[in-house]
């Protein structure tokens, strides 16, 4: 009986979503994931919120751009099926949930450069105005675009401005379109944030200079449990981690990025610390071993 219930119930459930022409629940038939991951840190609900991705394009020499590895770094992408000539990016932000504070790490590239945040952000349940602090990693368009929208105006209007002291100073004397379009107007809501600064209770700060001047990434500790979230600091999944000496045509400082991701990339592996990266495969979640004499990053498994 509880079976034929069961059974009843789910074909009008499914009927209903054929007749208004979506599948159950509020997807379009055929689309993809509601564009966040849930899952837990301790005490903390945490959020990956995909931004999107970019169109198929070229992944060298942006993201391995030493001259004397590119064919190593085509053999190496071929072996894990991935085209050299056109293969997507992802962008990655993360919400931290603490209870009291709702803490946006990077604001992806905004709308009107095609970012889906504030759509996925709406999704897992949130709205602009409930963000209480967001962190930028660094000062490049794809992690502060989404600070304004079309007309100019604050997207997260109650929240408080965080960002590395070194990279704001840097920006701020350098700026570029996006700073002076995202950051200049609101130099006075952002605080400067040093390394190893608790920005809220068991959310620290980490210096992870060398992609940008002053680039800095979040350790996250609560009940014991551990994330670290790279920004920018890990590079790409495969050719940072696969060849210790990479580093990326994006990168500013490249004798310095390669320090930090050695350091960094040792730290985790021994920490067996999960961790996210701005731009690595939805949902950027997983972990960072040692493999020969480099790392390979270890996807964590997927929990619905």
């Amino acid at each position: 009986m509880e079976r034929r219930v069961f059974l009843k119930g789910a074909g009008l459930f499914l009927m209903a979503g054929l007749a208004s022409g979506q599948a159950p629940g509020r997807s379009p038939r055929g689309v993809n994931g509601g564009g966040f991951y849930r899952f837990q840190v301790g005490g903390i609900t945490a959020f990956v919120l995909s931004d999107g991705q970019s169109a198929p394009g070229p992944l060298l020499p942006n993201w391995g751009a030493n001259p004397e590895l590119q064919e190593a770094f085509r053999r190496t992408l071929e072996a894990h099926f991935l085209n050299p000539e056109a293969t997507r990016n992802n962008f990655n932000p993360l919400l931290l949930d603490t209870g009291p504070a709702r803490l946006l790490v990077d604001t992806g590239r905004g709308v009107a450069s095609g970012g889906r945040l504030l759509e996925h952000l709406a999704l897992a349940g949130y709205a602009p105005e409930e963000i209480t602090h967001v962190f930028l990693t660094h000062g490049h368009p794809d992690h502060i675009g989404g600070l304004v929208d079309g007309e100019g105006r604050p997207v997260f209007p109650r929240a408080e401005l965080l960002m590395g002291e070194v990279d704001l100073d840097y920006w701020l004397k350098n700026p570029s379109a996006a700073v002076t379009r995202a950051l200049v107007p609101f130099r006075e809501r952002i605080r400067p944030v040093r390394d190893g600064e608790e920005v809220l209770p068991g959310v620290r700060a980490v210096a992870s200079y060398g992609h940008t001047p002053g680039h800095m990434s979040l350790e996250v500790l609560s009940q014991g449990r551990r994330l670290f979230v790279f920004g920018d600091a890990a590079g790409h999944y495969l050719l940072s981690l696969r060849f210790p000496q990479a580093y990326l045509g994006f990168d500013m400082d490249r004798e310095q990025v390669v320090r930090t991701r050695a350091r960094l990339f040792a730290k985790v592996a021994e920490e067996r610390s999960l961790i996210t990266a701005y731009h690595f495969p939805w949902p950027s979640l997983g972990y960072i071993r040692r493999a020969g004499e480099g790392y390979e990053f270890l996807p964590a498994f997927f929990e619905f």
